[in-house]
């Protein structure tokens, strides 16, 4: 009998060492960059992402180190188009932005980028194979795409480039993946937003909502799809026109801004 619970005992034990192998390997922390971005790399940020360019000395260089972990840890792959170094680095950027003053956080929802010429639809024809009306300029993967981003390169472009509309498909794409962080994609990110702001954040997205709905709001549209859609949709708005955002919705920004620690230094 005693050598049935010693078998039964190994059998779970090396289970269970087999699942933490591969619970590790999947969770464990990101590689950390060999080298740092170049001169020309922080030209072509200084240049394109305005959110770069506001930033002081020391933040730089946080904002620096972050594109270059991300780059080191995250394959981004062309379907119909050759990734180039500001494709990359513009999508680097997308990502941490909304994560910039979380210095310890890693996208490790995320192993791969996959970059479009152009937008697609739902079953991944490009504009180039004459697809329908349903136009997609990005995309969280689920399923076979689990842990992956589809992003169309001339949306992305266009996002930073009108840096004042309030609208930027990359930060779109990257709070979605923040949102499903916490195991549900639900407007509400956990991982961010802290208890006592959680209610309140909930109540200020359906006012807003229906603010939308009745046409006394200049936020996306979009964002009245649901309560996902609300989350990212406010997020490009706060990080692309702040001081636009805070006019015209200082609530929705004073809690924002709590959420993304705006306001802390913690490196």
């Amino acid at each position: 009998m005693h050598e049935i619970y010693a078998a039964i005992f190994l059998v779970f034990f090396f289970g269970f060492l087999i699942w933490l192998f591969f619970y590790l390997g999947k969770t464990g922390r990101w590689r950390s960059p060999e080298g740092t971005l170049s001169g020309k790399d922080r030209r072509i940020l200084f240049c394109k992402v305005r959110f770069y360019k506001d930033l002081n000395d020391e933040e730089k260089k946080h904002f620096e180190f972050k594109v270059s972990e991300f780059l080191e840890n995250v394959i981004i792959t062309g379907v119909g188009t050759k990734v180039r170094r500001t494709d990359e680095l513009l999508i680097a950027a997308s990502a941490v932005i909304p994560i910039f003053r979380f210095p310890a956080w890693q996208y490790l929802n995320l192993d791969q980028v996959i970059l479009y010429e152009k937008s697609f639809d739902e079953n991944f024809r490009t504009e180039t194979d004459n697809y329908g009306s349903d136009s997609i300029s990005g995309m969280v993967g689920d399923g076979p795409l689990n842990d992956k981003i589809l992003l169309s390169k001339a949306d992305l472009h266009r996002g930073f480039a009108n840096e004042w509309d309030g609208s930027n498909v990359g930060i779109h794409e990257f709070v979605h993946l923040i949102d499903k962080a916490d195991g549900s994609t639900d407007g509400v990110p956990e991982l961010f937003l802290e208890k006592q702001y959680v209610v309140p954040w909930i109540e200020l997205m359906q006012r807003n909502i229906e603010q939308i709905m009745n046409g006394r709001s200049d936020i996306n549209p979009y964002g009245t799809k649901n309560k996902t859609e609300f989350f990212a949709v406010a997020s490009e708005y706060f990080f692309e026109n702040p001081k636009k955002f805070k006019a015209n919705h200082p609530d929705l920004y004073e809690l924002m801004e709590k959420m993304f620690r705006i306001k802390e230094n913690p490196w």
